[in-house]
């Protein structure tokens, strides 16, 4: 098995982890990098969880917990490193610290159009949910109201 250090986010971790993302193409405008390292550090930061090998960071994954229901988002692997399992020991250390807190059942939302990732979850036995994913940008928002009157 590959030596793998699964351990919390720390600060100096920021540069690697926006270039993790970046090169695995989870950066896209709509979203700050930066900003969305800055608001999961406020908010269980335990959650946040990096990879590392003897080469350096080479995965991350954000967890995320309100109390009914856990997500996971921005888990990323080095693309020359995926098929190795970091990514399958990745989420199973975020697993294991939601399940501590008491998590059910984990959601997570994948691109229908990105099948191998699609393919990689359901090896790790999460299965399709019959739901429509909706979503609302906050913080643009307020942009598209017009004051009334």
């Amino acid at each position: 098995m590959n030596e793998l250090l699964v351990r919390a986010f720390e600060d100096n971790d920021r540069k690697s982890v926006i270039a993790l993302w970046r090169n695995c193409g989870l950066v896209v405008p709509q979203n700050s990098p930066d900003a969305d390292i800055d608001n999961k550090l406020r908010v269980d930061r335990d959650l946040f969880l990096v990879a590392l090998d003897n080469e350096g960071l080479v995965a991350t994954v954000m967890g995320g917990y309100e109390g009914h229901r856990g997500w996971v988002n921005y888990l990323a692997v080095d693309r020359e490193k995926r098929g190795l399992g970091y990514g399958k020991r990745i989420m199973a250390a975020v697993e294991a610290l939601l399940k501590r807190k008491g998590c059910p059942k984990i959601n997570l939302q994948v691109r229908s159009s990105n099948a191998e990732v699609v393919a990689f979850y359901r090896t790790l036995g999460y299965t399709m949910d019959d739901v429509v994913s909706l979503g609302k940008r906050l913080d643009t928002a307020h942009r598209d109201i017009k004051a009334v009157n």
